[in-house]
């Protein structure tokens, strides 16, 4: 067997002794769309609203990186409809309406978490640490996170919180972070039009029972 930089492995739930089974729960409070932001820019936790969060959801942004597929050796960015399009049926779309009619219906929170880069971008900023993540998923767990202070960033409109219990203040806003405030602006504005032009795909589909919710999807991408 061949062991990768980034190997998985799987096996029965009722090897671990202290599962629940059935493994089943309630509907959730929140959902967290994961990204790992190579140019430095997207804040470790946003607050998003449900227009928000389909966007993103639809968009499945993230970055590859050296390691986490054979072949990369510089930092990619890389847009997979839904977080998997490879492994999707029907048109990202259906899957967003589908979504959002679920948080509609339980008032679930939609969150954007970025594990990437905080600083400058990959190869110049540092990588967020991982206690940091594991203290913003705790207090969005909490229920803290949703009665924190929020700011609003540029270009693309995501709340920020002021504060996290454990976490630097200083590394909410990504723009603190980066000493070269023009470089910072320049990611910003690339990644921006990273995210318009893979999105030019998904503006002629209507999403969900009526045009509001489109309108309002293709309103909460990024603006400059």
């Amino acid at each position: 067997m061949l062991v990768s930089e980034n190997t998985r492995a799987a096996y029965p739930i009722e090897y671990i002794p202290n599962a629940k089974i059935p493994c089943v729960g309630p509907h959730p409070k929140n959902v967290i769309l994961l990204a790992c932001d190579a140019f430095g820019v997207l804040p470790p936790v946003s607050k998003l609203s449900l227009a928000q969060t389909m966007y993103h959801f639809i968009s499945g942004y993230t970055a590859l990186v050296a390691g986490t597929e054979d072949g990369i050796k510089e930092p990619q960015a890389t847009f997979s409809a839904c977080f998997g399009a490879a492994f999707i049926m029907l048109h990202p779309t259906k899957y967003a309406a589908m979504l959002a009619e679920k948080m509609q219906k339980h008032g679930a929170t939609g969150w954007l978490v970025n594990t990437g880069w905080s600083g400058g971008s990959y190869g110049a900023g540092n990588r967020i640490k991982l206690a940091y993540t594991r203290k913003i998923i705790d207090a969005i767990h909490s229920g803290t996170l949703l009665k924190a202070s929020y700011t609003k960033t540029e270009v693309f409109g995501l709340e920020i919180p002021t504060e996290i219990e454990g976490v630097p203040s200083e590394i909410l806003s990504p723009i603190n972070t980066w000493s070269d405030k023009k470089a910072y602006n320049g990611s910003l504005l690339k990644l921006g039009g990273l995210f318009k032009k893979n999105f030019e795909v998904f503006t002629s589909y209507k999403i969900g029972k009526d045009n509001k919710l489109t309108e309002e999807i293709l309103a909460a991408g990024p603006v400059f």
